[in-house]
């Protein structure tokens, strides 16, 4: 996962236009994340039975329940201290109740699901279906009590959970299929873990400056110390939580979508795009190494116990 993702990074920093220039296949490998992520969804789904589906609903719910808690509990502290408008002045200036709530309500479920699948289970993968409600900014709105949003977005989460659905079906309705789907799996990780790759502008490490990474820094530290002691809390090692605590490449957006909602977030919205992509950047790119070792470490620490 860390390799192609760093390659494609790099590439797009690098060469910005090169997708573009070369188009065809190798332009549609440059933003190619979906597609591949929804074939991903259909081979892992094959992989889950139906039995183990209750599983599935209880830590993605969990998980999802301690991002918007996480979430709501910062822009409530910042709103009395800062309101709606950013720091103006100092070395804050530009930090926003909008972007550090951006930053933490989206969860990058393709760097989850990734991670899950090399170091957890199908179902702690597949737990992702319950927690793209996040995606968007919807619920950094709610957050944020923006008024006007009474109603859901339904046909996102149908949508972010048929793959899934397609592949259970498959999977359960033929064993065959299982493992023919199953192979798969494996296969188109490191092509979506490019494609995202390709998203993240090391860039705009650069010029959001050291508030940027701050913020990067702080949403994986917060994060994972909560999704950690979620995550052992219903039955899992803590590996899901830190695998959970990266900013989604689509949080970029979401100041921009809830300034167009509110006026009020519009002063915020541009410093706080650029400060929500360096935390994607930074936590990308830092969530991959640091799950692998606490996986390690837990492994580490379940041997010498059995041994003990």
């Amino acid at each position: 996962m860390t390799v192609p993702l760093a390659c494609g990074a790099l590439l797009a920093t690098l060469a910005p236009l090169a997708g573009s220039f070369f188009g065809s296949f190798t332009g549609a490998l440059f933003s190619g994340a979906l597609p591949l992520l929804a074939v991903f969804y259909v081979c892992m789904g094959a992989t889950i039975p139906l039995r183990s589906m209750p599983s599935v609903l209880k830590r993605g719910g969990a998980l999802i329940a301690a991002k918007i808690t996480v979430g709501i509990l910062a822009g409530l502290l910042l709103g009395q201290i800062l309101g709606t408008q950013p720091i103006a002045t100092g070395w804050f200036a530009g930090l926003s109740t909008l972007a550090v709530v951006a930053a933490i309500n989206d969860t990058n479920g393709g760097l989850y699901m990734a991670l899950m699948r090399r170091y957890g289970t199908a179902e702690e993968a597949a737990s992702y279906s319950v927690m793209a409600l996040e995606s968007g900014p919807f619920l950094t709105m709610v957050t944020l009590g923006v008024a006007g949003l009474s109603s859901f977005p339904w046909q996102t989460f149908v949508g972010a959970v048929l793959p899934l659905c397609a592949g259970i079906v498959l999977g359960n309705l033929d064993p065959e299929m299982r493992a023919f789907l199953g192979q798969a799996v494996s296969v188109i990780i490191p092509f979506f873990a490019f494609a995202l790759g390709t998203t993240l502008d090391l860039h705009l490490v650069w010029t959001a400056g050291l508030l940027g990474l701050l913020l990067g820094v702080a949403t994986l530290c917060v994060s994972a110390l909560v999704l950690i002691a979620v995550d052992k809390t219903i039955g899992g090692n803590g590996t899901a939580g830190i695998a959970a605590s990266a900013t989604a490449g689509n949080a970029a957006a979401v100041p921009m979508l809830v300034a167009a909602a509110n006026r009020e977030y519009f002063a915020a919205a541009r410093t706080a795009t650029v400060l929500v992509a360096s935390s994607v950047v930074v936590t990308s790119l830092l969530v991959p190494p640091l799950t692998a070792c606490w996986h390690r470490w837990m492994a580490r620490s379940h041997t010498a116990k059995v041994e003990g």
